[in-house]
């Protein structure tokens, strides 16, 4: 029996992006995992509500508030994509989730600055800290190999 692990559905080429963009990540680990039946995919974003497409959002560090480029506070929605995460993973025992690095629900170590500029600064979406603070073990499509390893110990 194999660890399942949560994964972003935008990582497996699902058109659940803000901007309806297609970046399905290619890589031999995935096709191997997605073989062996671990994955239970998820987008936050989506599961909370929010349409494909739509405006960016950003984590606003100052107010504790995710707004949009226009202003509108999408807070709500990503709390509630990151709960259904959580509740995902106590439902099918998942310890290890792959998450979009970058996104203001996903990434696992840095996010956008709330400034709609373009700017990482260090730290994690609403999704990755809600399953870190459960201790669930979050990865991004850029430290695969340490994903395999833990997986290998498991």
């Amino acid at each position: 029996m194999f660890d399942k692990i949560l994964i972003s559905r935008c990582l497996l080429g699902e058109n659940v992006r803000y901007n309806s963009e297609i970046i399905s990540l290619k890589h031999t680990l995935l096709n191997l995992w997605q073989q062996q039946n671990r994955f239970i995919p998820i987008c936050p974003e989506v599961a909370g509500g929010l349409p494909v497409p739509r405006e960016p959002a950003e984590i606003q560090l100052s107010e504790n508030l995710i707004t949009t480029i226009s202003g509108q506070d999408v807070s709500k929605q990503f709390h509630r994509g990151a709960q259904l995460a959580l509740t995902l993973c106590q439902q099918h025992h998942i310890r290890f989730a792959l998450l979009k690095e970058s996104s203001p629900s996903c990434g696992s170590t840095h996010i956008y600055d709330g400034s709609f500029t373009n700017q990482k600064i260090l730290g994690q979406g609403v999704t990755s800290k809600l399953l870190t603070q459960a201790g669930i073990k979050v990865y991004s499509e850029n430290n695969l190999a340490e994903l395999a390893a833990m997986l290998d110990k498991a």
